[in-house]
């Protein structure tokens, strides 16, 4: 191990140790986060229209941006979660704060997400109705 610039200890890890740390905080968070479960289930679910209903290589890159931030930023509420908890049992307004702008962070990704989807979808599900 290295020592840091402030004397800690540093380990260094080979870039394949580094993917298996990164799957396994997926699977630990699939397997625990009923919010991440949904948004994996309703990305499923958008991969599956956007095939039925033929969208664009643009549409489809736009789609996967916004399943991709959707989930990304879902996990990061949760380590955000994990660390406030990490930090303090007890009742704090500051760890309150900081769960609670984690998860607005989620929610507004959320509606532009929706929205996104809208914007794709509609007209499609618009003309498949006529």
């Amino acid at each position: 191990m290295n020592t840091g610039s402030q004397g800690k200890k540093v380990r260094k890890h080979n870039v394949l140790k580094s993917f298996v740390f990164a799957f396994s905080g997926i699977r630990t968070a699939l397997l625990n986060e009923r919010n991440l479960q949904i948004h994996l289930a309703v990305s499923l679910a958008v991969m599956f229209f956007g095939i039925y209903f033929g969208i664009s290589r643009v549409e489809w890159i736009i789609i996967l941006m916004a399943i991709g931030g959707m989930l990304s930023l879902e996990l990061l509420n949760t380590a955000i979660e994990r660390a406030v908890d990490l930090a303090t049992e007890d009742y704090h307004p500051l760890a309150k704060q900081a769960k609670d702008v984690a998860a607005g962070a989620v929610l507004v990704f959320a509606i532009i997400s929706v929205i996104i989807g809208g914007a794709i979808f509609l007209p499609k599900i618009l003309i498949f109705l006529q």
